[in-house]
C-alpha cells in the first residue's frame, strides 16, 4: 500500500479530524491524486466487498442506490406510471488478473472463473423466490476486470427461463433434505445463474458495454460464448 495512504488511513481511524486535515493540507495535488487512485483501486478490487461495484452498477442503470445489506439494492420511480416504484437487484462480478497470475505461478490451485454474465443469490429459499417474483423487480448483472467496468445488463427478474432455473436449484436442494425435515430455516447456500438464463429475454437491456475495439482486449477473461454475445451487441 502507498505509505502516504497508509498514514492517512491511520490518522482517520486513530487521530482527530483536525490532525487529518492538517496532514492533507500539507500534501501536493499529485500526492492527493495518487492516494485517491490507490484507494479506489484497492476498494473496487476488494474480494470481500462489492459495495462500490454494486453502487456503480445501480447508478449507471438509472436507479437510486440503497445502502445496507438488507433489502434490494436500488429503486427508481416509473415515469409512465406515477407513484410506481421499480426495485432492482444488482449482481456485480470482478475478474482479477492478479489471481490468474497466481494460478499460472502455482500459488493458486484453480484458475479464477471467467466472466459469464452470471451471479448468485446467497442463502436462498422458495419463500424468498416467491417474494422476489411478487416484487416484479429488475436484475442488473455487471462485469469488471481489475475494477474496469466491462458491461451492465438489465432484465426482468420474472423472465421465465431465469425463474425456472432458480426453481430447479431450490427443488434439488429441498429434495436432498432428510425425509420429513421441514424446509423452514433451511437455505440453499448459493443459487447461481449465467447469461444463458436470460439471453432470450425480449426486455433485455444493455445499460453499458465497452466499445468493440476495447472489448476485444478483454476477451481472454470472458467465457467464449458470452464474449461472442457481447461482441454482437457492442458498437
Amino acid at each position: 500500500m502507498n505509505q502516504e495512504l497508509a498514514t492517512v488511513i491511520k490518522l482517520y481511524t486513530t487521530g482527530t479530524h483536525q490532525e487529518l486535515s492538517n496532514y492533507l493540507i500539507g500534501k501536493s495535488k499529485d500526492t492527493i491524486i495518487g492516494m485517491l487512485v490507490d484507494l479506489l483501486t484497492m476498494y473496487i478490487n476488494d474480494k470481500n466487498s462489492s459495495t462500490i461495484r454494486e453502487f456503480i452498477t445501480v447508478v449507471f442503470a438509472g436507479y437510486e442506490h440503497k445502502e445496507g445489506k438488507i433489502g434490494y439494492n436500488g429503486f427508481r420511480q416509473e415515469i409512465s406510471q406515477p407513484g410506481k416504484t421499480i426495485k432492482c437487484e444488482a449482481k456485480p462480478k470482478n475478474f482479477s488478473t492478479d489471481e490468474l497470475e497466481k494460478f499460472k505461478n502455482g500459488i493458486r490451485k484453480n484458475p479464477p472463473s471467467k466472466l459469464n454474465g452470471g451471479g448468485n443469490f446467497t442463502d436462498y429459499t422458495s419463500a424468498r423466490l416467491k417474494k422476489d417474483k411478487m416484487e416484479n423487480l429488475n436484475m442488473l448483472v455487471s462485469g469488471f476486470i481489475d475494477g474496469k467496468l466491462i458491461y451492465i445488463l438489465e432484465f426482468p427478474f420474472n423472465h421465465k427461463p431465469f425463474i425456472d432455473h432458480l426453481k430447479e436449484q431450490l427443488k434439488k436442494f429441498e429434495s436432498k433434505l432428510k425425509k420429513g425435515e421441514k424446509t423452514k430455516g433451511q437455505f440453499l447456500r448459493s443459487a447461481s445463474f449465467d447469461y444463458k438464463h436470460f439471453v432470450s429475454c425480449p426486455d433485455l437491456r444493455v445499460v453499458y458495454l465497452l466499445p468493440k475495439p476495447e472489448l476485444e482486449r478483454y476477451q481472454p477473461y470472458l467465457v467464449k460464448s458470452f464474449y461472442e454475445f457481447l461482441r454482437e451487441k457492442a458498437r
